[in-house]
C-alpha cells in the first residue's frame, strides 16, 4: 500500500472543509491535485472515504472518519519527526493542540501554558475550550492531542489521568437565608430555587447529586455560562452548585457571593488529562504533561486559595 504524506494532507484538508474547492484554495494547489489524491487513497485502501454531493461538496463516510483520525495522527508524528531532525533532538518543538473544559480552563490553564512555552519556546501551542461531549469528539477525530477535563463519561479508548479532585459546594448570594452558614446540607438547599449551569453532562451531574440522596431540586433558572450563574446567584435568584473553586467572591457585576461546603460527602469531579490510548504522544505533548503535573503540585494553591474546595491527587502508579 503506497501513498504519500502530501496525499494525506490533501485528503485531511478536503475532509475538514467538506470541499475539494476550499481545500485547494487553502493549500494553494489545483482542484485536480486534491481530487486525484483522494481517488488514489480510495484505490489503495479499498475504502470509500467520501460521499460526493453534486454541487454541495463532500461528506466523510464512517470509514473516512476513522481514516482521517489516523491520517491526522500520522501527519502530526511526521511533523514532529521533521522538527526533531531539524534540531537534532536537542529541544522539544512542533505544534501542540489541546482542549479544556470551560469552568477551570480560563483560571488554571493560561499560566500553565505560559510556563510551558517559556521552557519550550519552539513549541507552537493552541488551547480551545469546549463542553465534554465536544472534547471527547475532538480527541477521537484527531483534532486535539490532549484534553484537560473532568471524569465525566470518559469512553473506552480514552485514557484519563486524574490530577485534582473538586468536591461540589454551594454558592449563595450574600443575602440568601443560608449565607451565614459554615456548611450547608443539600437537603436544606433543595427547598430553595437553584440556578443551574445548563451544559450537557454538567446538568446531569448536578441532578445526580440530589438523586443520590432521593431529593428533588428546584431548577428555577438555567444559564449557559458560569458568569451568568454567578450574576443570577449574586442578585438573589437562587443558589447554585459549583465544583471548580472561585478565585474571588464576586460576580461579574460586583455582587457578593458566599462559597459554602456541603455537609454530605458527595461524588467529586476529578480534573485530569485525557488522551487517546491508541496513539503515541508527540515529544511536545509528553513535555506538556510533565510540566502540567509539576505546576499543579507546586502552584495550585496560589490559584485556588481555599483548600476546602480542591485536593491535589497523588501520582498514579
Amino acid at each position: 500500500m503506497h501513498f504519500t504524506l502530501k496525499q494525506l494532507r490533501y485528503f485531511t484538508a478536503a475532509g475538514d472543509m467538506s470541499s475539494v474547492t476550499r481545500a485547494a484554495e487553502a493549500l494553494h494547489v489545483s482542484q485536480p491535485s486534491i481530487s486525484s489524491a483522494i481517488i488514489h487513497l480510495e484505490d489503495v485502501t479499498g475504502l470509500q472515504l467520501f460521499v460526493r454531493h453534486h454541487a454541495q461538496g463532500l461528506s466523510l463516510t464512517p470509514s473516512g472518519q476513522q481514516f482521517i483520525c489516523k491520517a491526522k495522527h500520522l501527519l502530526g508524528e511526521a511533523e514532529g519527526l521533521a522538527q526533531y531532525a531539524n534540531t537534532l533532538g536537542e529541544e522539544v518543538s512542533g505544534s501542540l493542540k489541546i482542549v479544556g473544559f470551560p469552568t477551570f480552563t480560563p483560571i488554571l490553564v493560561p499560566g500553565l501554558i505560559k510556563a510551558f512555552m517559556d521552557a519550550y519556546p519552539a513549541v507552537r501551542m493552541q488551547c480551545d475550550e469546549m463542553h465534554q461531549k465536544d472534547i471527547i469528539q475532538g480527541l477521537t477525530d484527531g483534532r486535539y492531542e490532549l484534553a484537560l477535563t473532568y471524569d465525566l463519561q470518559i469512553p473506552a479508548g480514552v485514557e484519563f489521568e486524574p490530577l485534582i479532585e473538586f468536591p461540589p459546594y454551594a454558592v449563595l448570594g450574600e443575602h440568601h437565608p443560608l449565607a451565614d452558614r459554615d456548611e450547608v446540607s443539600l437537603a436544606e438547599l433543595a427547598e430553595y430555587p437553584m440556578v443551574v449551569l445548563d451544559w450537557p453532562m454538567s446538568r446531569e451531574y448536578f441532578f445526580s447529586l440530589f438523586l443520590s440522596l432521593e431529593l428533588e431540586p428546584n431548577f428555577a433558572y438555567q444559564a449557559q455560562s458560569t458568569g451568568m450563574v454567578r450574576g443570577l446567584v449574586g442578585n438573589g435568584f437562587g443558589y447554585s452548585l459549583f465544583n471548580t473553586p472561585m478565585v474571588n467572591n464576586l460576580a461579574l457585576d460586583g455582587t457578593e457571593l458566599r462559597a459554602i461546603p456541603l455537609k454530605e460527602k458527595l461524588r467529586p469531579l476529578r480534573m485530569g488529562i485525557a488522551r487517546l490510548s491508541q496513539f503515541r504522544l508527540t515529544p511536545a505533548a509528553e513535555a506538556f504533561i510533565k510540566s502540567l503535573e509539576k505546576q499543579i503540585k507546586e502552584e495550585t494553591t496560589t490559584v485556588f486559595h481555599d483548600a476546602r474546595f480542591f485536593k491535589v491527587l497523588p501520582e498514579s502508579s
